[in-house]
C-alpha cells in the first residue's frame, strides 16, 4: 500500500514511521521541510497532568508509556547527524494558590480514580523539590509521570527513522486531489502529482485546508500560542511547573486571549516561559499584550524570574478542535483520507498513540486503543462543521 502523509511536523513524522515499519509505502509531502511550523513552535510537553478522565487522558497515558521507549530507541540508534530527543522525565508540579486547593485536589482526586499518579506534596517536600517556588503556593500536586522533549529535535528524530525505513519526503505544497469526489487515488503537489492509495493529513493548523482542498469538511482552526525564553542560567527549576489555570485555559472554548503560567528548564539552561491562547486566525503578530501577561503570572509562581533577561520569545499555531478532541481517523466522506490532527497543545505528546491509531486505520493494525472517541464523524466534531 502507498501512502502519502500531508504534514512533516511531529504527527506527520509519527504516522509515517509506524506505516513504513507496517510495510506501507510512505511519502510524506510538507511545505517548508521538517518541524518547519507548529512543532519547532512549542515547548515540546508529554502530559498526563493536564487531562481530565476520559478519552483524551487514556490516550495520553498510553502514549506517554511509548514515548519512553520510543525516545530511548531513538536516541540509541542515532546516526548520520541525528539529533537526540532530549528526553527527560522530570515530572510535573502543579500549583494552586490560595482559594483554589481544593479545585486542585478533586481534579488529582478523579485523576487519581483512573490511574493517573498524581501525589500531594506538603511544605517541606515542595520546597525540596522546588526551593526557589513562591512561597505564596497553597497546595501542589507532583505528577511523576510528566516528561519532556525537545519537539524540534523528536521530530526530526522520528522522520528519520521512518527515512531509513523507506520512507521518502517530498517538499512541496498539496494543491488538490488525484481521483473522483468520493475517492482520493492521491494527491497533486506544487512539484508534481503522487499517486497513493490513502492520504493522510497531519497539517496541523492548516488541516481544514488541506481538506477543502482534498474536497472534504474539517472544522480545525488555528489558536496562537506565545512562550518566553530566558538566557541560560544554573538550574533554577527542577520539574515542569504550572498554575492550575492552566487546565482551565486548555479546556476553554474561548477565542480571547487566556494566559497561565507554565515555566520549566532545558537542558540548554534557558527557562521556558509560557503560555497564551487565542484565535485570531493566522496572524503572527501578537503585539505584547500576551508577553507581558505570560511574564506577571511566572513571576508570581518564581521570584528571581523578575531579575531575569529574556533572550527571545516565539508564537506558533496550533491545530483547535472545537469539542477539544484530536481528529483520527478516516473522513466521512472522502474515501481514502484519514485525518491526524486537532491535537492543540498536545501533539507532541499524542504523537505515537495517534500514529498507532492511524496505523489502525490505514492497515489494520492491530491496537488496544479505542478510536471511536477520536473518529472525524463523531457528533460533538460534525455538528460544528
Amino acid at each position: 500500500m502507498r501512502v502519502v502523509v500531508i504534514g512533516a511536523g511531529v504527527i506527520g513524522a509519527a504516522c509515517a514511521l509506524a506505516l513504513v515499519e507496517r510495510g506501507a509505502e510512505v511519502v510524506v509531502v510538507d511545505r517548508v521541510g521538517v518541524a518547519g511550523e507548529t512543532s519547532s513552535r512549542c515547548e515540546g510537553n508529554l502530559l498526563v497532568s493536564d487531562k481530565a478522565p476520559g478519552p483524551e487522558a487514556d490516550l495520553a497515558v498510553a502514549s506517554n508509556a511509548m514515548w519512553r521507549a520510543l525516545a530511548e530507541r531513538l536516541d540509541a540508534d542515532r546516526r548520520d547527524g541525528r539529533p537526540a530527543t532530549e528526553f527527560e522525565a522530570k515530572g510535573g508540579i502543579v500549583v494552586a494558590f490560595q482559594g483554589g486547593e481544593a479545585a486542585l485536589e478533586r481534579f488529582a482526586a478523579a485523576q487519581r480514580a483512573t490511574g493517573i499518579r498524581a501525589e500531594a506534596l506538603d511544605a517541606a517536600a515542595l520546597a525540596d523539590a522546588e526551593p526557589h517556588l513562591s512561597s505564596e503556593v497553597a497546595h501542589a500536586v507532583r505528577y511523576p509521570d510528566d516528561a519532556q522533549v525537545q519537539p524540534s529535535n523528536a521530530t526530526q528524530a522520528l522522520l528519520a527513522e521512518a527515512m531509513r525505513h523507506g520512507a521518502r519526503l517530498v517538499v512541496a505544497e498539496v494543491t488538490g486531489p488525484i481521483g473522483g469526489p468520493d475517492r482520493l487515488a492521491g494527491v497533486r503537489t506544487s512539484t508534481g502529482a503522487i499517486p497513493a492509495d490513502v492520504v493522510v493529513n497531519c497539517a496541523g493548523p492548516w488541516s481544514a485546508e488541506v481538506a477543502s482542498r482534498l474536497g472534504a469538511r474539517l472544522d480545525i482552526r488555528p489558536r496562537r500560542g506565545m512562550i518566553l525564553v530566558t538566557t541560560p542560567m544554573p538550574q533554577r527549576v527542577f520539574h515542569k511547573v504550572y498554575d492550575s489555570d492552566y487546565v482551565g485555559a486548555v479546556g476553554s472554548g474561548d477565542a480571547a486571549l487566556q494566559t497561565s503560567t507554565v515555566v520549566e528548564s532545558t537542558p540548554g539552561g534557558t527557562v521556558l516561559i509560557g503560555s497564551s491562547r487565542e484565535r485570531v486566525g493566522f496572524d503572527e503578530r501578537p503585539g505584547v499584550a500576551p508577553a507581558a501577561a505570560i511574564a506577571a503570572k511566572a513571576v508570581r509562581l518564581f521570584p528571581f524570574l523578575e531579575r531575569t533577561m529574556l533572550l527571545r520569545s516565539y508564537v506558533g499555531f496550533r491545530p483547535y478542535a472545537p469539542d477539544h478532541l484530536p481528529v483520527i481517523g478516516p473522513d466521512p466522506d472522502v474515501a481514502g483520507l484519514v485525518h491526524a490532527t486537532g491535537h492543540e497543545g498536545a501533539g507532541i505528546g499524542l504523537a505515537p498513540a495517534t500514529a498507532e491509531l492511524v496505523a489502525h486505520a490505514v492497515l489494520d493494525a492491530p491496537t488496544e486503543l479505542d478510536p471511536t472517541p477520536f473518529l472525524p464523524s463523531r457528533d460533538g466534531l460534525r455538528e460544528t462543521a
